[in-house]
Parts: structure tokens; sequence; C-alpha cells
């Protein structure tokens, strides 16, 4: 039996629920005046012209011409739910005090957005992408904002490339298209994306939906325990549902027929009670550890190896609610990671210090001054902050009739020391680091290649890539195969291979274009036997492909014999 499509039955649900309350409500203006006739503007006659004393009109137009926010320059379009975190276990308290973990079995509500980061909001879900994953903690001591993403990984380590490698992922500035060369020459040029890249060309870089991914917070975030010791930790939330992924045949279908995919499926899944399921971990690191490891642990091009820093459970999340209005509960929902609770800080990684700014930056601009107002970003508790006021879209009673600056005689509002940030000494030289080179890109990229992917995953992963980079500039093709052979020489080498395939393939279009129409001529004028001729011709294309093997095999320094690659892998 075919599953039923909630979403699509969205409007009939309405109506059921208006006829069951049994009562009519008048139409009104915005200001609540009763409107007599929404259909027709106000005219002189029926053939116009329309007065500018139509105010109900004008209202209308003057509220569309508004109607749009600026999109988000990342993670523009994306699907929203509403739940719940329970914790399961207590370990979490010997490294943190925030109080969502106090109690086993507490709940704390929940806001999660997902969504995919380079496309615009019209863009298709299936596409081949990182995707958002963004959960916002109604805690009793404020918002608590995890924004992470479908990886534990990302591209880059300094916060001041972040914009310049966003514009790759974007339009060219001339054609407005997509850019190969854009993305290829970046990606070549800062050997550090090769870890995260190989991780989203594998068959992890297009989930199926967002039920069927894991969220990670990425950074490396620090945690501090009532006894005032700290500690490093990274979060992770593990899908309950399993992990699953389109293939690039799928993808490209659903792109087409169904670019809402994803959205689709997190609405339907709650709607029939399917509640998506995460579990939700974190990993620790001593300040001691963290001085002695053989990798940076700040950097975000890199994980914590599980086998050294093993995954400690702290509760489930369960989203059991779809918005009522995307707009107001979704577009307009706001996450930071400046967004943080006692017990939970800020560590040395870079690109969590850039983010801290940047996203309630972000917010500011796109629904005011005021967005921590709005009713989806309010904390569910108290807010007392007297010299936060005025400034658009202001939607509070605006702190009242309290003084407005700090400090004064007259509010009874105090400070409490037992909120203090933990104290950490930092020495160094102030100066600019170049990390490109001076930090180890590659040896956590072998290990995925080595002992994560399966055979199967690594010759997709290298068809993934090679199919990409085809489109980029010879030069750049040959720089970001050389990063993939740092990370190890089969990879490099069977990217080589498959772009040279690509490469003879096109470069025999002539020849293929020729047989072709020899096949087209002989058809037409009756002067052979059909099969017969259809079978020798496609014997010589691929016999003339086949003479180029020599050349091909050249370039990759493996001899021209056929039993250097299996026959199942040449026929591919």
């Amino acid at each position: 039996m075919a599953s039923i499509d909630h979403s699509a039955e969205q409007l009939k649900n309405f109506k059921n629920l208006s006829l069951d309350s049994k009562s009519t409500e008048k139409v009104t203006t915005v200001t609540g005046k009763g409107i007599a006739d929404k259909s027709s503007t106000l005219t002189v006659g029926p053939r116009g012209p329309v007065l500018l004393q139509d105010v109900h009109f004008i209202e209308e137009l003057a509220q569309f011409d508004r109607e749009r926010i600026p999109e988000r320059v990342v993670h523009a379009k994306g699907a929203g739910a509403f739940g719940y975190l329970e914790v399961t276990k207590n370990d979490i308290t010997k490294y943190c005090k925030a109080k969502l973990f106090d109690t086993v079995g507490k709940r704390t509500p929940v806001a999660v957005r997902f969504s995919t980061v380079g496309g615009e909001s019209g863009s298709a879900d299936t596409v081949r992408d990182p995707r958002g994953f963004a959960v916002k903690f109604y805690t009793e001591d404020g918002n608590w904002d995890l924004v992470g993403n479908n990886t534990p990984i990302f591209f880059i380590r300094d916060p001041v490339l972040f914009p310049s490698f966003i514009h790759t992922q974007k339009r060219n500035p001339q054609t407005h298209l997509k850019d190969a060369n854009m993305f290829w020459d970046f990606m070549s040029l800062r050997p550090e994306t090769t870890h995260q890249c190989s991780f989203l060309f594998s068959d992890r870089g297009i989930p199926d939906g967002y039920r069927h991914m894991n969220g990670y917070g990425s950074h490396t975030f620090k945690i501090v325990n009532d006894k005032c010791e700290a500690f490093y930790t990274k979060f992770h939330l593990k899908t309950k549902q399993g992990i699953k992924n389109l293939s690039v045949k799928d993808a490209d279908r659903l792109a087409g027929t169904d670019p809402d995919y994803s959205i689709r499926d997190l609405f339907n899944g709650i709607e029939r009670k399917d509640y998506p399921k995460w579990t939700l971990y974190i990993q620790v690191m001593t300040f001691e550890q963290a001085n002695t490891v053989k990798f940076n642990p700040f950097d975000l091009t890199k994980i914590w190896p599980h086998k050294q820093f093993p995954l400690i459970e702290v509760g489930e999340l369960v989203l059991d609610r779809n918005p009522e209005n995307y707009f107001a509960q979704i577009e307009q929902l706001a996450f930071s990671p400046a967004n943080m609770v006692a017990g939970i800080e800020p560590s040395p990684d870079k690109m969590l210090q850039g983010r801290l700014f940047s996203y309630s930056d972000t917010h500011r601009h796109r629904l005011g001054a005021n967005f921590h107002q709005i009713p989806v970003n309010r904390p569910k508790c108290p807010v007392m902050h007297p010299t936060i006021r005025d400034g658009p879209y202001c939607f509070t009673d605006n702190s009242g009739s309290a003084p407005n600056y700090w400090p004064n005689s007259f509010s009874n509002l105090k400070t409490d020391p037992s909120y203090k940030d933990h104290c950490q000494q930092c020495t160094g030289d102030v100066q600019r680091y170049e990390s490109g080179e001076s930090e180890d890109n590659f040896s956590q990229v072998t290990s995925f290649w080595n002992d994560v992917l399966t055979p199967d995953e690594r010759e997709r992963l290298v068809e993934n890539i090679a199919g990409h980079l085809k489109d980029a500039e010879p030069f750049i093709q040959d720089r970001a195969t050389q990063n993939f052979e740092r990370v190890h020489p089969d990879f490099g080498a069977k990217l080589r291979l498959k772009l040279n395939l690509i490469k003879t393939t096109l470069s025999s279009s002539t020849s293929l274009t020729c047989q072709t129409a020899t096949i087209n001529k002989f058809e037409q004028n009756n002067q052979c036997d059909d099969d017969q001729f259809k079978s020798k011709a496609l014997y010589n294309v691929a016999r003339f492909i086949y003479s180029k093997r020599s050349t091909i095999c050249a370039s990759v320094n493996c001899a021209s014999s056929s039993s250097t690659l299996p026959s199942s892998k040449m026929s591919r």
C-alpha cells in the first residue's frame, strides 16, 4: 500500500479543523476594520481608474512588496521541526554543569533546522552538498544553539577564508553559473580541503533526506563542571533511522521530479508519527591530552579518533511536531554558536571564533536588531537585559520603565558570580599564521580511504570526483589530483586514470560520430545486414578506445597489460 503524502493533504486537514471549530470570524484589515469585499478594488465606475483612497488595496500591495526577507547566504533552503532532548545517561555531569543535562529523564524542548548549504532557497534538496544540522535547546538557563552539519569536519580551518570559499560554491560573477574552475581552483590551492572533499564526494555526500543522516557540532567546545574543571569536547548526533544515501542517478532524478524531496520526507514522517530520533553523544579530551595529541584538536578539518576518544552517550533527540507556519517558525529561526549556557564555552577553534560573530551578525541583517525577540527565537526562561533596548521591530515591552543603563541605583537586578566563565591562560606571539601547508592535511584522509571506505565505495568516490573535476581546466585537474595522490597513491592513480578515460572518450567523439553516421547511412540504404554491421561498427569503436590504453596507463605508471585492472573494472 502506498504511503500517504500528508503534505499534499495539509489544506484539507486545515479545512476539517476549521469546520470542527463551528465558528466563523470576519475578515479584517491589519488594524482590525472589517472588510465588505476583498475581491475588488475601489474604482470610479466598473472600468476604473482605481482610487488612492482604497486603503485595503494599498495595504495588500505594500505588504506583498515586503514579504521577502534576505535569504541566508549559506543554508538558504531548509526544513525544520520541533521536539525535545531527553537525557538518558548522566556521565556527562562529570564534565559539564549545564542544567539541561543534570537529571536522567529530563526533557528540554528543541527546534531543529536542516538545510543544504550552497544552493539558493529554490534549489533542489538532492544535490551533492553538505547538510546543515542546527539545534536550538530552550533550556532553563537560556538558549543553547548547537549549529553544525552532517559532517564532523569542514573544508577550511581559518575563518578569513570563509567568504572566498563560499563564493566558489556559488555562481560565477559574470556568467551567474556554477563554475567547476572556481570550485576546484580553490580546493586544489588549499590542501586542507582534501578531507571534507573526500567526504563530500563519497556516498554520504547525498543523504536520503534529513532523517537518515548524522549531525555533528563539528567544532571543539570547552565544557566546565560544577567544580570549575574544564575539558574539551565534540558533540555528535547519530541517527536512529540508520544512515541512508541516494545514488547519483536517483538524486538527479529527484532533483527534477521532486526538488523538495527532503522537506516533504521530514514533514510526512512526523505527520504519520514516525518521529525521527538521534542519540546525542560527546567526546571528551583533557587539557593535558590537548597539549600532547599528535594533531591539532582545534582544527575543524580534523576528527578525533573514536578509539582514542570514545563516544559517551548523553540523550535522545526526538522531533515530534511540524511547524504551524514555515515563515514564522523556520525561516525566522535564527541560530548562532554564540548562544551558549553556563557549562558550555568556546574553545580556541579558529572557525568557531569566527562564527561566534558572523552568525549573530547575519541575523541582525536578515531579521533586524531585535531578531532575538521573535517568538521562535525567544528563550523560555526570564530575560532581564536593561541595556539592550529600542531598534527596529521591537516585539516586547522594551523593558518597560526600567532604567536603560548599567550600573544604576533604581532597578532590583543583580549579577550572579556562579555564571563566571572558566579562567584559562593563553600565551603566544600575535601574528598571522598561514596553516595551509604547516598542518597535516592528509593522514586522516588516508585513514578514511584505507579504513572507512570499502573497495566499491572508493570506486564511487573516484568516479564522483572525476565527474565534477573533468569540467575544470587541465592544470587545475592536475593540481587537484596531486593532492589526492598525497592521500594514497591508489587514490591519485585511480582518479588520474578516470580523468584520462573521460578525455579519451571526448577526444574520440569525432570517430564515434563518424561511426554513428556510417551506421545510419547503411541503415537508410539497406546495403548490409543490419545486426551484422552494427556489431562490426561497435567492435571498431571499442577497439579504438582500447588502443589508447597504453597512453592512459603510462600517465599513472602502470603496465599496459590487461592484468593491471580486473576486467570488471576495465569494463566500467
